[in-house]
């Protein structure tokens, strides 16, 4: 996922695309009481956790949302310290298959992207017609995420402004100014979301997951996650090994990793993305670049430090500082598939002084609709959930010395990615997780599949998660892109689906 605005500067794990937004999707089931009686026990058989009798003898009461998307909701308690106090609502849907046994949980990435958008939007066209066909495909979003008793900050209008601010983390002029207005903007997060903001963490939102499977009646979880969403089934599969059915895990984040660690990785990860590019677009026609690759880097690079200096300006009169550029810049490197058109774009913008289909870009990537409004909470969601995850160093001398780092490795795109922990520096909430090793001792085999080429989610996270696992294996796809299910070669359709529909296993060390 692109770099964040000045508010929310620090690089994100990436999440998939979802293209087009779910309306509309709502419907109830009953919350039992404290002794569990109001709806029938559930068919799983796997151990309930002390205190959450009431939230695990939940059934999910399915009503139809579309065509052919139904939706509920189930209750999960916002404080699973202490389950007897408040509760919290999570948003779910499903793609059901006629005849289907089985159910696939699904999370797209993020952290802040919608497990609704992907069942609703993208399920028919990333998904193999025969796992369609062999699952029920249910898409949940997060607690504080899209319908799920989302977090709230700051209003459109409010958004719109903070994206055309011209302010650089790296100019310590700028600074001050930064620092202002994300106090700003966390204490707007606190006013307007309340106790929830405190309770978004991976290790709540893996809990809620359990939740989901009782409700399902299912003994063990199938689970289906990308990017971000590695993480997150990770998590659920430290916690409850014995309840891990067939779980696949795309484009992983590695769990030891400390937060600088990963925005370098991600750094290097788009910097040789952009080496890529940059070699298809100088040998095809209308590329605003030329000579060898680095030439051509330096030439991009020139162009960045002319946006950081004059903003530029779309036909609907906003500005496009350079974060908000690079925003958009960023996002058609997820997918080499699109390359020819960030070719196109970058021709409009340092040929013809054109930004509108770079802002396009980042406004997809922001989920802005045509009318100005925003379709999701993403943005905010993101950061939450960030900020309580992994711990964060704001020293001003251990930023500064990150930022050299990334300029160094990264120069190109390390200055966008840099000084991100001033975002978490002034929030409310301090982390409640830490990096470290999981290994889901005892859990059945979970299939972790990486890109080479992926510049979001790096290779060798994928092959530092597999090594963790208790029981894992690493299916690679040779290629460039973030994930490879749905997007790569008929290989890795192959394995994937064998694995999820039959049980099968890809042999070690399988390379599509």
């Amino acid at each position: 996922m692109p770099v964040r605005s000045p508010k929310l500067r620090f690089v994100a794990v990436a999440t998939l695309l979802i293209l087009t937004g779910l309306t509309g999707c709502s419907a109830g089931s009953t919350l039992p009481d404290a002794e569990g009686t109001t709806a029938p026990q559930t068919s799983n058989n796997a151990e309930t956790p002390q205190g959450l009798q009431r939230y695990y003898s939940q059934q999910v009461n399915w009503k139809q949302c579309g065509d052919v998307i139904e939706c509920a909701t189930i209750k999960v308690p916002l404080d699973y310290a202490d389950p007897s106090g408040e509760s919290i609502e999570l948003s779910l849907n499903r793609r059901a298959a006629e005849g289907a046994s089985r159910n696939l949980l699904v999370n797209p990435g993020g952290p802040g992207g919608s497990g609704l958008d992907l069942v609703e939007a993208s399920v028919q066209v990333m998904f193999s017609a025969d796992l369609q066909k062999a699952y029920n495909v249910i898409g949940f979003d997060p607690r504080g995420v899209g319908e799920s008793s989302p977090i709230t900050c700051q209003s459109d209008a409010e958004i719109d402004e903070g994206r055309q601010e011209n302010l650089r983390a790296w100019l310590p002029e700028d600074q001050d100014q930064i620092i202002k207005e994300t106090d700003d903007y966390a204490a707007d997060c606190a006013a307007n979301t309340g106790d929830l903001l405190g309770h978004v963490d991976t290790v709540s939102a893996a809990k809620d997951m359990d939740v989901i499977r009782a409700a399902l009646g299912d003994k063990q979880l199938d689970y289906l996650g990308f990017s971000y969403g590695t993480f997150l089934g990770a998590t659920y599969a430290d916690l409850f090994p014995q309840n891990v059915g067939r779980f696949v895990l795309d484009g992983a984040m590695d769990p030891k990793s400390q937060a600088a660690d990963l925005t370098k990785a991600q750094a290097v990860g788009f910097e040789h993305e952009i080496e890529a590019w940059l070699a298809q677009c100088i040998d095809s026609e209308g590329c605003p670049f030329s000579g060898t690759v680095e030439s051509a880097k330096v030439q991009l690079q020139q162009f960045f430090a002319q946006v950081e200096n004059e903003p530029m300006t779309s036909s609907d009169g906003r500005t496009v500082p350079i974060i908000d550029f690079v925003n958009g810049f960023i996002l058609p490197l997820y997918d080499n598939t699109n390359w020819p058109y960030l070719t196109q774009a970058m021709a409009s913008a340092v040929n013809d002084g054109d930004v509108d289909t770079i802002l396009g870009f980042a406004d997809l990537a922001a989920d802005r609709q045509g009318d100005g409004t925003y379709g999701s909470n993403s943005s905010d969601a993101f950061t939450a959930i960030n900020c309580l995850d992994r711990p964060m160093n704001a020293d001003e001398e251990a930023m500064g010395e990150e930022a050299t780092e990334l300029m160094r490795v990264a120069p190109t795109l390390g200055k966008y990615l840099s000084y991100g922990e001033i975002a978490c520096d002034v929030w409310d909430h301090k982390p409640t997780g830490k990096a470290g090793a999981l290994k889901a001792k005892g859990s059945n085999e979970i299939l972790v599949v990486g890109t080479t080429s992926d510049p979001a989610t790096p290779y060798q996270w994928s092959q530092s998660l597999a090594e963790q696992l208790d029981n894992a294996t690493l299916l690679t796809f040779q290629g460039h892109g973030h994930t490879a299910y749905g997007r790569s070669n008929d290989c890795i359709t192959e394995a994937v689906d064998g694995y999820l529909i039959d049980g099968k296993v890809p042999a070690p060390n399988t390379q599509c």
